[in-house]
């Protein structure tokens, strides 16, 4: 795993380590996996080089607050509707540094 800046972040990128302040949070909505319903939502990180969307699966969502300081371990970027967005891999965590509001 290597950690990078926002700013570094293109296309596809795997194995990765970002750190930023969550800035906003989406409510959650249902959608349809292959696994069957799963909540949704989304936070946007920023690190100060810039903004990315994190998406946040079930109890991910729970985890992140608008103010907090996280820390996303095997991160991974997929691009979707254009926009390049992150994800938590499957043996990745996201690490609450500092609590928000």
């Amino acid at each position: 795993m290597r950690k990078v800046q926002i700013s570094e972040i293109e296309g596809e990128m795997r194995d990765l380590v970002v750190e930023g302040v969550v800035v906003e949070k989406s409510k959650p909505k249902t959608v349809q996996t292959r696994y069957g319903p799963a909540q949704l939502a989304y936070a946007i990180i920023d690190d100060g080089t810039g903004q990315i969307k994190l998406n946040l699966w079930r109890n991910q969502i729970d985890l992140v607050n608008v103010g907090a300081k996280i820390r996303v371990e095997n991160a991974f970027t997929r691009e979707f509707r254009g926009e390049v967005e992150l994800n938590v891999g499957s043996n990745g965590k996201i690490v609450v540094l500092e609590k928000g509001k």
